[in-house]
């Protein structure tokens, strides 16, 4: 890398952390598409292409997934993460840019659509792996300290020196999984739900959480929008805490001691009157709430016993 790619390259890292502060850790596509200025010189980060590589630079800066791809796509059996080639050429540019961020290792940018156009970033990321037959490369994340001691001593010393970091970015990759299932759930069933508590119609994204119906342990499977509802806080923790149950039958239920309970307009408006009231659900059927997932979880609030 030239002095001007190296210190760009930094710059990005440091603009994204600007605008997950403004966007949080979602971001629109509208935005990676406009970039930022560098030395008087406008720096996109994303393309139509999924592999970008700036006018200005020698390698890529990003590589994009598409949130219409397949979820398992975004993951190796090694527990890294994906990304497929350009096309089926190997020796296409494009694949022949990222086999030489291999080699030199350079930092790049991994923007995961959840859904159309919104992104989750994971920088910086490296290609650790590359194989032809699958058409993949696969890619490990690294922390923010790495970037300064790259840009610090070099990415040949630093790729010399960074072998003993295999198990870090192992660990860093998996917690980037996670976070990313997390991120895919909750944007799809925020999608699905148009925005609103599936019981109250509060529209306020930022006080709307994405409930699970049956909690999933390991998060390594596809993130189901049928096994979520759209709920504000107040109402995710009375799911959570079965005070209120939903039936399979999309009605809702409070628990008989709590409308037996006597308070404020809270309790009142806020719970009661939700008592055999149908909840909203997604228009398309294969988002609407799993029924035997519903029942499992009915039955649990139907068994739940006060302390």
């Amino acid at each position: 890398m030239n002095n001007f790619e190296q210190h760009a390259r930094l710059r990005a890292f440091d603009w994204i952390n600007e605008q997950l502060d403004i966007f949080g850790e979602v971001l629109p596509r509208k935005v990676l598409e406009t970039g930022f200025i560098f030395e008087g010189k406008r720096i996109p980060l994303v393309s139509p292409q999924g592999i970008f590589k700036p006018k200005l630079f020698k390698l890529p800066l990003s590589i994009t997934t598409s949130p219409k791809g397949p979820y398992s796509d975004n993951f190796t059996p090694n527990g890294l993460l994906a990304y497929k080639y350009r096309g089926t050429d190997p020796m296409h540019s494009d694949n022949t840019g990222l086999r030489h961020c291999i080699q030199t290792q350079t930092p790049l940018i991994y923007f995961h659509g959840i859904v159309p156009s919104r992104y989750l970033a994971a920088f910086p990321v490296f290609i650790v792996g590359d194989n032809p037959t699958g058409l993949t490369f696969s890619v490990a994340v690294d922390d923010s300290q790495t970037i300064k001691n790259i840009i610090g001593v070099g990415v040949a010393n630093y790729a010399q020196a960074s072998e003993a970091s295999e198990a870090r970015r192992a660990y860093i990759t998996t917690t980037t999984r996670r976070r990313l299932h997390q991120h895919t759930f909750r944007e799809r069933v925020m999608q699905a739900y148009r925005k609103q508590c599936a019981l109250c119609n509060l529209r306020h994204v930022e006080l709307l959480d994405a409930a699970h119906i049956i909690p999933d342990s390991d998060e390594k499977g596809e993130p189901v929008v049928s096994n979520g509802i759209s709920l504000c806080k107040i109402h995710h923790a009375a799911f959570d805490r079965f005070i209120l149950g939903i039936t399979p039958d999309y009605r809702a239920e409070i628990r008989e001691d709590i409308l037996e309970e006597e308070d404020g307009p809270m309790l009142q408006h806020g719970l009661k009157e939700l008592h055999n009231r149908k909840i909203i659900v997604p228009r398309s059927n294969i988002q609407k709430p799993n029924r035997d997932s519903l029942e499992i979880r009915y039955e649990q609030f139907k068994n739940y016993k006060t302390r």
